[in-house]
């Protein structure tokens, strides 16, 4: 591996704010924002979707019936299988 030349790795804050949920982890982004947990500084990342917001995890997602639109498509244009 050449040294210089690879972004620096470390923790970092993740936040989602339509969540109120805040966790670290590590990434090689930066932020211009810091925050403190637990007597320590961290770089601060927005971010829009996470799984405490998601509908496909907090059980608000739609499943959007797919059943009978092969055999509507074939009635539609006289395809026999």
């Amino acid at each position: 591996m050449q040294h210089g030349i690879h972004p620096t790795y470390r923790p970092v804050v993740f936040r989602d704010r339509s969540a109120d949920l805040v966790f670290i982890s590590g990434s090689t982004l930066t932020g211009e924002e810091t925050t403190e947990i637990d007597g320590r500084s961290y770089p601060v990342i927005d971010v829009d979707v996470s799984s405490a917001s998601h509908p496909f995890w907090t059980g608000q997602g739609r499943v959007l019936d797919t059943e009978g639109r092969v055999e509507k498509f074939r009635r539609r244009y006289g395809i026999d299988a």
